[in-house]
């Protein structure tokens, strides 16, 4: 029997782990860095173990630490949750050899499914699809027969890191090299190999539950086809594509892909399904999947409470074994990341962190208000699932609930996810993997309607709190004269664009302009922190509220996060003509010039890791580049990285 579970992840998986485990009865232990000091999860446990460092591998990628921090506080069993060591049998021997109870598979299983390679011979010998590849180990040379495009991947890893697709034999080094770089760094090996690359598949995956009596069954399949840099960011379940008849193939597939390698525990098998019907092989993921959540809302079972009933010596129950689809779930990744800017990670303090409570809403989130997003790991902030009768219902539950959401202080793709959820074609059930190429409007939102109608409440709220803040007078409006006068004026930017708002209070009402055109705006009331207009006859209520200099605004008709514009600005700011900035913090890894050096438009001079994903920096224009970073530097966002003149 387990009594006590240390958790051997962070933020929400590790959270949500140990809920289902308190609430079995089981005490909880937690693991953290540094920089996770404050983090939620820390604070969840029942018992906490500093892991001294803020880095991956100095921290959570630190097996004998783990280990010592369960001795230390007399845990009986580890549970890995995704990522980190999760698919780590080295650590899952660790475990079993100071007696832990690993609460996965055997390592033996891990080991099998942690060679991609290993597992796809496996896959083949057992009559499931598999797609043709190639290893490449260290120092060996690059095939001259391939047909391109192929895609290189990571043997011993997934989530993306490590991946690149190919598409002519002149990239393939390049694409190798990187790969391998960023496989170490996000699973402690390099080890990369080649595979045949399907266009715009559909990504459908199956869980599978066994127990140590030699029963696997199947849980249905999941659709995660919509995804960016090979991560999922839009899963389901069931799949629209797939129809009764298929299901019980692929389900039938999954289960003899368990049996194959004696699987124990909670895992997922992955396939690519082409536009055919025809479906191949992936991979097994050892492990609970970050998308668990749609499979549990479909089936009503708690997968980790089945991981632990496993790892305990229990058989299947009932449930599982007689499990039922009913309803549909969708669940979206919300990421700290600059969507228009290439999905870069974006760092900063979390405000605010509310997503509104609605019936058949979940959210699994690794943050709350206050939470410091930083560069050292996943930028995920939380899931967020939406459970109905129908897809339809699902969706459009899902982003209402998104839409009015208080998200301050960090940049997200929430816009693009409820984008998304509300796009016709998804509606529709057309969600293969090219989906997002397909669909660009949605990643360049830009400015609207409602950006400018947000300025202006912002404006007004600001009167209002410098009236409130005033000695004398402060029933009058900001800027009040008897005999009328110019407007008063706020500029704002919002991303890389600029607001200017003009507003004057007059016997007859409000006046406002934005950008000098004028707007059909009506004040109702405001306040610092809500402020109510009608817009052409209708009412609408937007809550402002203002944290480190900068203003955001959340109405019905979407938000928005405002800088003021200075008056004057300083000139000590302005970075020298051609500078090429750091889009975030983050390590460098690579500098591919040197300083005096001519360099051609698009030429790559810099390369950062931020977040385990790697980002390359390219001249703007032909020039000279003056090179201001060496390989290791730490920077900073906005710091000046190399000038091209």
């Amino acid at each position: 029997m387990i009594t006590k579970l240390l958790v051997a992840n962070r933020g929400e998986i590790a959270a949500r782990v140990m809920r289902t485990a308190q609430a079995l009865g089981i005490d909880t232990v937690a693991v953290y860095s540094d920089p996770d000091t404050d983090a939620p999860f820390v604070a969840l446990a029942d018992e906490a173990v500093r892991l001294p460092g803020a880095s991956p591998t100095e921290t959570y990628l630190r097996a004998d630490l783990v280990v010592e921090a369960a001795r230390a506080t007399g845990a009986d069993a580890v549970h890995p949750g995704y990522g980190f060591l999760s698919e780590n049998a080295g650590f899952a021997r660790d475990c079993a050899a100071v007696g832990l109870t690993f609460v996965g598979p055997s390592p033996d299983a891990i080991a099998s499914m942690g060679s991609k390679l290993e597992a796809k011979a496996l896959m083949d010998a057992a009559g499931v699809p598999v797609l043709p590849g190639a290893f490449l180990p260290e120092g060996a040379e690059l095939p001259t027969d391939l047909d391109f495009p192929v895609l290189v991947k990571a043997a011993f890893g997934g989530g993306g890191r490590g991946m690149r697709i190919v598409r002519r034999a002149s990239d393939l080094a390049d694409a190798v090299e990187g790969a391998r770089r960023e496989a170490a760094s996000a699973f402690g090996d390099g080890t990369v190999f080649l595979e045949r690359y399907v266009e715009d598949p559909r990504h459908v995956e199956v869980q599978i539950v066994g127990d140590t009596h030699g029963e696997v069954v199947h849980l249905f399949e999941r659709e995660c086809s919509i995804q960016r840099r090979y991560q999922k960011i839009v899963e389901e379940s069931p799949s629209p594509a797939v129809d009764a008849t298929l299901r019980a193939e692929l389900g039938a597939a999954a289960v003899a892909a368990g049996k194959a390698i004696g699987y124990t525990g909670a895992g997922t098998v992955e396939f690519v399904l082409d536009r055919d019907g025809r479906f191949f092989f992936l991979e097994v993921n050892t492990r609970l999947q970050v998308e668990h959540p749609v499979t549990e809302l479909v089936t009503g079972l708690d997968l980790v409470a089945l991981q632990l009933r496993i790892a305990e010596g229990h058989p299947l129950p009932d449930d599982a074994r007689t499990a039922q689809v009913t309803g549909h779930a969708i669940e979206v990744r919300l990421y700290a990341e600059d969507v228009p800017a290439g999905y870069l990670p974006a760092t900063g303090t979390l405000h605010r962190f509310a997503i509104p409570t609605m019936p058949g809403l979940r959210v699994d989130a690794g943050v709350a208000d206050g939470s410091v997003v930083g560069p050292h790991y996943d930028p995920m902030l939380a899931k967020v699932i939406a459970h109905g009768p129908t897809r339809t219902e699902a969706a459009r539950t899902l982003a209402r609930a998104l839409a009015r959401a208080g998200i301050h202080g960090v940049t997200t793709n929430r816009d693009l996810l409820v984008g998304i959820l509300r796009d016709e074609e998804f509606l529709a059930g057309g969600t293969d993997t090219g989906y997002l190429p397909r669909h660009p409007e949605l990643l360049t939102p830009g400015a609207s309607a409602g950006e400018r109608v947000r300025a202006v409440a912002a404006a007004l709220a600001a009167q209002a709190q410098h009236r409130a803040d005033a000695r004398v007078l402060r029933d009058l409006p900001s800027g009040w004269r008897n005999v009328g006068g110019p407007p008063q004026t706020v500029g704002y930017t919002a991303g890389d664009r600029t607001l200017e708002v003009a507003y004057s209070f007059r016997r007859a009402g409000l006046t406002v302009a934005v950008d000098g055109e004028p707007l059909d705006v009506g004040l109702v009331s405001a306040s610092p922190s809500e402020v109510v207009l009608t817009l052409g006859g209708v009412r609408r209520t937007y809550w402002i509220h203002r944290a480190a200099g900068r203003t955001f605004v959340d109405g019905p008709d979407g938000s928005s996060a405002f800088d003021d514009v200075p008056r004057f600005a300083d000139p000590n700011a302005v970075a020298h003509a051609g500078s090429l900035l750091a889009p975030m913090p983050g390590t460098v890894v690579r500098v591919l010039a040197t300083s005096g050096e001519s360099v051609a438009a698009g030429a790559a001079l810099v390369v950062l890791e931020a977040m385990k994903m790697e980002h390359t920096v390219a001249a703007p224009v032909d020039g000279v580049v003056t090179v201001h970073v060496s390989a290791g530097d730490q920077v900073e966002t906005r710091q000046v990285l190399a000038v091209v003149e």
